[in-house]
């Protein structure tokens, strides 16, 4: 079962804790195949026509190959319907297909921890013979079944909460005792104070896992003076599984998140795919080996920085370190841990012409945040029709949100219809 504090000297496997070269030459030796096996699908055929893949052996010859940007996808699917021809594996030899905001399509494969879930979950201290409450969503999208495929290799029990119904999520918690919550840092901020309203016991949960939200050092020490001393913070997307994630740094500040042993991670300038300098902040792109779905130079539209120079971590992990999310490199936010895209703004204007102009403002602290659509209008709405807007918000980003109604001329002429103006201190 999970321990109170984390073996930091424990691994998964003895991959996380290669030399840096062993594992730098597997990557590139593994590299080639990877593109050959992505050139049997059509889409990336199309997108790799003329490259020799047997060339590809070095992170220089991997940077000449073209990005493939995450917010490309709906449109590559709408034309090859479902994945964009970027499937290796066909689809009717899948497991699953998941639904994200767009709507875009992601698959998942049939292979063991698919999604390689099981070492964030491992790092954060989830041992076989473990019980976990899993609060991220059944429902449509993949993150629930990532902790399911991790849980299964590692050997942990699993309550499929789900996202929701909190007062029976401080039931379950408070009469079967998990050691380990995984889901969104806001959650389980609702689940702490709802259980703290009914008079409930859930001191058994002393470890968390936590991703799909920005989490800030003010809420990591507050869920630590709140009874969960152990909180990890995972980094993973619906088309990728784990990214990155944190370990046991034994007091190492700063010590960033590591990266997953089978990604490929690159650094680069948004809009041209260069690379930058080792540690200077650009965008994260990823090259996965994934025999299912192979991505090649995938542009997430998250920025990060590799860290330099940074001291090796307690927990023994030697692979590269990034610092964390530090920002989009396009307006597609994330909020209550959706993402909210800014084609889904421009459909809302469509709805109601009375909006001369628009944009969607996300504010407010973690595990608070406010959706405020400011509208430019020529006068003032009847009550009937803000009404009808706030209904389309709702309708289109599946989030509630307010409507703020301001002077023609207001809003600044920056070409945003998203803002992030949160408080992540």
């Amino acid at each position: 079962m999970t321990t109170d504090t984390p073996d930091t000297t424990d691994t998964l496997d003895a991959l996380e804790t290669r030399t840096q070269q062993l594992r730098e030459q597997d990557l590139m030796a593994r590299l080639p195949q990877l593109i050959a096996r992505a050139q049997q699908a059509p889409g990336w055929a199309r997108i790799l026509g003329g490259v020799d893949a047997s060339k590809v052996t070095s992170r220089a010859a991997l940077a000449t190959l073209p990005i493939t940007r995450k917010a490309d996808l709906k449109t590559l699917q709408q034309h090859q319907m479902p994945f964009g021809g970027l499937n290796a594996t066909p689809a009717d030899r899948l497991r699953h297909v998941y639904i994200s905001p767009g709507p875009v399509y992601d698959p998942e494969g049939c292979g063991a921890d698919w999604w390689r879930f099981a070492r964030p979950m491992y790092a954060a201290g989830v041992r076989a013979g473990g019980l976990l409450q899993n609060c991220f969503s059944y429902h449509f999208t993949p993150a629930a079944f990532m902790v399911e495929g991790g849980a299964a290799r590692i050997g942990c029990t699993v309550i499929p909460a789900g996202a929701g119904q909190t007062e029976m999520q401080v039931q379950a918690m408070a009469e079967l005792r998990p050691d380990t919550y995984i889901g969104t840092p806001s959650f389980l901020r609702i689940i702490i104070e709802k259980a703290r309203e009914m008079g409930a016991d859930i001191s058994s949960v002393r470890h968390a896992l936590l991703g799909a939200e920005a989490l800030p050092e003010s809420l990591r020490s507050w869920f630590r003076d709140n009874g969960v001393p152990h909180v990890f913070q995972t980094y993973a997307s619906a088309d990728i599984g784990s990214i990155a994630y944190e370990t046991a740094s034994s007091g190492v500040l700063n010590a960033g998140m590591l990266v997953d042993e089978d990604v490929l991670l690159e650094i680069v300038r948004p809009g041209s795919g260069e690379p930058v300098a080792p540690g200077d902040i650009g965008e994260i792109v990823v090259t996965l080996f994934n025999d299912d779905y192979p991505l090649i130079r995938f542009a997430t539209g998250d920025m990060s920085a590799l860290l330099v120079d940074a001291p090796a971590s307690g927990c023994g992990r030697t692979n590269v370190r990034i610092r964390g999310w530090l920002g989009r490199a396009d307006q597609i936010t994330k909020v209550r841990a959706m993402f909210v895209h800014p084609a889904q703004v421009a459909n809302i204007l469509r709805r109601h012409p009375a909006i001369l102009k628009a944009r969607l403002v996300v504010s407010g602290r973690m595990a608070n945040d406010v959706l405020t659509l400011q509208c430019e209008v020529a006068q003032a709405l009847p009550a009937e029709q803000v009404e009808a807007i706030v209904a389309s918000i709702r309708d289109v980003t599946k989030l509630r949100g307010e409507v703020s109604l301001v002077a023609p001329g207001s809003l600044a002429s920056d070409g945003k219809l998203i803002e992030d103006a949160r408080d992540y201190s």
